[in-house]
């Protein structure tokens, strides 16, 4: 998991691959992208138009990870599938509770 979190001054940022209109919305698993950097895979039933996909990955990482939708914001990759999301808070609090999740759940 190392790379897939990083720290940033107001928060922390991850790398996704997001696939929309998937027959359920998930956290899916950490996968090295093509340029062997980890990005965690997130499906959603939303289709990609008009900020229904970006709104739903928000939706989902607020409710697993316990941190409002206001917070998490799409940093790069707005209508791409990889995207760059920040999530504002405590930067090093933040880190361990996802990193938790993850372990937990993966």
């Amino acid at each position: 998991m190392t790379g897939l979190i990083q720290l940033v001054p107001d928060g922390i940022r991850l790398r996704l691959k997001v696939t929309p209109k998937a027959r359920r919305t998930a956290i899916g698993e950490i996968m090295a992208d093509a340029d062997g950097a980890p990005v965690l895979k997130i499906a959603v039933t939303a289709a990609p138009e008009d900020g229904k996909a970006n709104a739903a990955v928000i939706a989902l990482l607020a409710k697993e990870w316990g941190v409002a939708k206001t917070a998490i914001s799409v940093v790069t990759g707005a209508t791409d599938r990889h995207k760059l999301v920040e999530i504002r808070g405590q930067s090093e609090e933040l880190a361990a509770r996802i990193a938790g999740w993850l372990d937990h759940h993966h």
